[in-house]
């Protein structure tokens, strides 16, 4: 490499900050060539600049490598576990030359939870698929996971997958068959609405919201230490290492953090890309998700100058049809959406985006021509390869990986079917609360749906006294009695 360009590459990394992050080695046209991670940016990066470094005899195929970077780039990220999950999926995504792992998803775990069931069980599973269940993860560190989910069911009182559960003749469900129920110490004979509720807890924890039970595991360590019961204080210490980093908050990457700190110069790109007349400074794009096989849920997410806008999201419940229609469910939303914007005379998007291909593009372009809108500029974006589908009649298009235009439409097309995921999912807790009046005999779906219209959730249900549920509509003294004697 040439002294003057050195030159700068150190300038460069003496300003570089000393926190987490992942950084990219480049050659003179911009390509890729190696990504890496570092807990520290400064030191690791400043490493490679280093004329005496061992690894140019030790590791040849770096010293090769060394000799074509002229620059690099860096992203900041909040820990080493980001760091890595960061690494991984950009290396995914570009396939470096000089990068040997990370060439496939087997690298981290999920934890996959169905709702559906009556006993939804924690397994461990190295892809996500689109069916109706809930994932966690992805988890940089397998074996600290392991330990957690073991951890877990001491605590919750949960399944794993290797539990066998029995539905008895009297309702119940019997958890284990051997000496595990007392070693787990929680009931071993319970209802599904009960298991439910551990699920729930599991699931908040596996969510971020551990910081009550590290709290007691701290309180448990300080006093076995101070009883000098350093084995069993050790052992808390570990479990608490292992709860810590599963749980480590990271957040869900996505191509786009890998934006310029200036947000115009994707947007600059995308125009170009496009064709567009204007900068499209304000983007809507939509995506449906399905929940349980039976009806559909749409959301709608919000870009400002390239960045979510998060007070104008929306989601929606479709309401002209049940059933699993993505065409259908998408001119819905698109015609409900648009429609209340010309109604309230306010300004639509300069762009929207559709998550999917061809028949999403045309279902949403025909809930403009139904309503008698002059739709703005609309498109697709077809997950397999990523193509863009004009709704205009332009061929496909698709841009190069790295292209930032690119980037910004997969991060609004990721966000939107992240917050219709997030419905998805309440909405399937919700429902499996309320299924537990599926068990009351000779109480129909006119009366159930009066009863959680007028109550608002099981819970309230649970505590409401007779009076309270005579006031519901169809449900007389006699049914207001066996209701109360229901839920005990």
């Amino acid at each position: 490499m040439p002294v003057p360009e050195r030159s700068k590459l150190k300038e460069k990394v003496r300003r570089l900050p000393e926190g987490p992050g992942v950084y990219l080695m480049k050659d003179r046209l911009g390509s890729v060539l190696y990504v890496g991670k570092a807990k520290n940016l400064k030191r690791r990066v400043s490493s490679y600049f280093q004329p005496s470094r061992r690894f140019r005899i030790e590791q040849p195929k770096i010293a090769a490598m060394l000799d074509l970077v002229t620059d690099f780039d860096i992203m900041e990220v909040r820990s080493e576990s980001e760091a890595l999950l960061f690494e991984g999926k950009l290396i995914k995504e570009w396939k470096p030359k000089y990068n040997t792992d990370f060439t496939d998803d087997k690298r981290f775990l999920h934890v996959r939870v169905d709702l559906t069931v009556a006993l939804p069980r924690f397994r461990l599973v190295r892809f996500r698929t689109d069916d109706r269940s809930v994932y966690f993860g992805p988890f940089a560190h397998s074996g600290l996971l392991r330990r957690t989910l073991q951890e877990m069911r001491l605590k919750f009182g949960i399944l794993l997958g290797d539990a066998q559960p029995q539905k008895r003749e009297d309702g119940l469900w019997q958890l284990y068959d051997d000496a595990r129920a007392e070693i787990y110490g929680h009931s071993n004979f319970i209802t599904a609405e009960e298991y439910h509720q551990r699920v729930e807890q599991a699931c908040g924890f596996l969510e971020g919201k551990s910081r009550e039970w590290l709290s007691e595991l701290e309180v448990l360590m300080n006093k076995a230490a101070e009883a000098r019961d350093y084995e069993r204080a050790a052992e808390l210490r570990d479990i608490m290492v292992a709860l810590r980093r599963t749980t480590e908050r990271t957040r869900k990457f996505t191509h786009a953090s890998i934006l310029n700190a200036d947000g115009r110069q994707p947007l600059d790109e995308l125009r170009e890309a496009l064709s567009l007349k204007h900068v499209p400074r304000t983007m809507e794009c939509f995506d449906i998700s399905h929940i349980s096989g039976s009806f559909c849920v749409a959301s709608m997410v919000h870009f400002k100058d390239g960045r979510p806008d998060r007070k104008n999201y929306r989601r929606y419940q479709i309401k002209s049809f049940v059933g699993n229609d993505d065409f259908r469910a998408m001119c819905e939303v698109v015609g409900r959406r648009y429609a209340r914007l010309k109604r309230e005379n306010r300004p639509f998007p300069d762009l929207i985006v559709i998550d999917g291909g061809v028949g999403q593009v045309s279902a949403a372009l025909r809930a403009f021509l139904e309503g008698g809108i002059e739709p703005p500029t609309l498109i697709g974006l077809a997950k397999k390869r990523e193509t863009i589908i004009f709704s205009d009649g332009r061929p496909p298009m698709n841009l190069p990986g790295n292209h930032r235009g690119r980037l910004l439409l997969q991060h609004i097309r990721d966000e939107a079917h992240r917050h219709a995921n997030s419905y998805n999912a309440e909405l399937r807790r919700r429902k499996l609360r309320e299924s537990v009046l599926d068990d009351f005999p000779g109480l129909g779906d006119k009366k159930r749906r009066a009863l959680m219209g007028h109550f608002g959730s099981l819970d309230k249900l649970r505590k409401a006294s007779i009076d309270d549920l005579q006031q519901v509509d169809g449900i007389g003294p006699k049914l207001a009695v066996k209701i109360r004697e229901f839920f005990g």
